[in-house]
């Protein structure tokens, strides 16, 4: 599943007229770079969530062949969140684990590797890294999310109460993430709303369902999703082997 529902406030005025899953970088938009990226990783069935312009998206799609199915999970009468597209889209994923992946992110990953770093029991797997920034997801020693924090404002977030932050490992999210087929199961067991966040469910299941961290070596990856990033998108992207 891509995530191309999203307003892109960071990269206005471009947004004003253009979803951000069509903005071009090195004269594609974001969301061909991921798509030929899943597909060349054999992956051969899509699903694209749209709400902010979806008619241009629907369009682009209907136009260009990229050689699998595509099936759009539609928000346009109200974006859902992360957690609850992903819920949304039920109906095209149920049944099988499958890949979540932002339109805005560009990496080097070894999609090929991070499928194959989801254990059986895993409820989700999360592609993480040592990046520097603010808010981390909190690891115990055998990889199991335990919580979050920002070290910013100090904020610590988790289903144990008496969870220590500085006893665990600190790593960044990236945005893209593997489900595990129990996923949907797990969010009607926890009672999820219509809309909420992925990351709100993951820190609400993670004492009950295994939730990890893979960390991917040498990853190069950058989220294209403000402008500042997107003025370096084209360099970046003469560096990625895909």
């Amino acid at each position: 599943m891509i995530f191309a529902a999203g307003l892109g406030t960071r990269l206005k005025p471009i947004t004003d007229t253009l979803p951000k899953a069509l903005v071009p970088v090195g004269g594609e938009p974001l969301l061909s770079h991921v798509i030929r990226k899943l597909v060349s990783a054999g992956y051969d069935h899509l699903v694209v969530n749209v709400h902010h312009f979806p008619d241009q998206i629907i369009g682009y799609l209907q136009q260009h062949d990229f050689g699998v199915p595509i099936d759009i999970s539609d928000e346009r009468d109200g974006l859902l969140e992360t957690g609850g597209g992903v819920a949304h889209a039920r109906p095209f994923l149920e049944g099988e684990p499958f890949l979540v992946h932002n339109v805005d992110i560009l990496s080097n990953l070894d999609l090929a590797w991070f499928r194959a770093q989801h254990r059986p029991d895993a409820l989700a797997t999360l592609l993480v890294s040592e990046r520097e920034t603010s808010r981390y997801l909190l690891f115990r020693d055998d990889g199991r999310l335990a919580g979050w924090t920002n070290v910013t404002t100090r904020e610590v977030r988790s289903p144990y109460p008496d969870l220590d932050p500085s006893a665990c490992r600190r790593l960044a999210f990236s945005g893209i993430h593997y489900m595990g087929a129990g996923i949907f199961q797990a969010m009607d067991a926890l009672g999820m709303p219509a809309r909420f966040p992925i990351m709100d469910f993951y820190l609400k299941a993670c004492d009950r369902y295994p939730i990890y961290a893979a960390i991917p070596p040498s990853l190069r990856l950058l989220d294209v999703g403000k402008q500042d990033t997107l003025a370096a998108a084209e360099d970046f992207l003469q560096v990625l082997t895909f």
